[in-house]
């Protein structure tokens, strides 16, 4: 029955339908009534595999910037391209997606823990736990929970951490990134990171502002 079918994790997906349509329609009125959102490269995300897919985005908060991918993969579903004009999409969302985030910033109070329902990967971050640095062992439960959740469907992850507000703005979405498992984790890294323009290539022309070393 599809009451009864469920995510990765064992949620049900009509309780994150439900989820996706109440949240997603109060973040469709702050970022396209309150405020204006321009959108450009959603023509990237039609004819994806179902599964198996990774995107690495910056981002300010999990939250909102979840939230927006959220509504963007709905209207990119229902061929909505570069344009959301109107809410309906997210009547008929993408259910099977995931994305990472640290168990503490889930656990932080009722809300995070209802968002955590509509696809949060709760993991142990090695280097921080609540505000604390910490220097911890990875670990492979938290790999294995990726793992699967690419094997059912789209998962985000943010490997900068939450920024500050009102940094530069970074461009977002891309042509899909072929990686080759050949290659060593550092070399895709360099190239996942070269990619969103978060590479140290990029950061020298701001150093040399930073310095004075016009």
């Amino acid at each position: 029955m599809a009451l009864l079918k469920t995510d990765a994790f064992g949620n049900f997906l009509f309780i994150k339908r439900l989820m996706i349509i109440g949240f997603g329609s109060f973040a469709f009125a702050r970022f396209c009534m309150l405020n204006k959102t321009e959108v450009e490269g959603m023509e990237h995300l039609v004819g994806l595999s179902k599964n198996k897919v990774l995107f690495v985005s910056n981002h300010q908060t999990y939250f909102s910037d979840v939230a927006m991918f959220y509504m963007l993969f709905a209207a990119a579903k229902n061929r909505y391209i570069n344009r959301l004009k109107n809410p309906f999409f997210l009547f008929n969302p993408v259910l099977r997606l995931y994305y990472v985030a640290a168990v503490e910033t889930m656990k932080a109070g009722f809300l995070p823990k209802v968002f955590a329902y509509a696809g949060s990967i709760s993991i142990k971050r090695t280097w921080r736990d609540s505000g604390k640095d910490v220097n911890r062992q990875v670990d492979m439960r938290d790999i294995s929970k990726i793992g699967e959740a690419l094997d059912d469907g789209w998962v985000i992850t943010f490997p900068q951490g939450t920024t500050v507000p009102y940094q530069k703005g970074r461009k977002g979405i891309k042509k899909p990134l072929h990686l080759d498992n050949q290659h060593t984790t550092a070399e895709i890294m360099e190239q996942v990171m070269t990619a969103i323009e978060q590479s140290e290539k990029f950061s020298e022309p701001i150093n040399k502002i930073v310095n004075g070393k016009t």
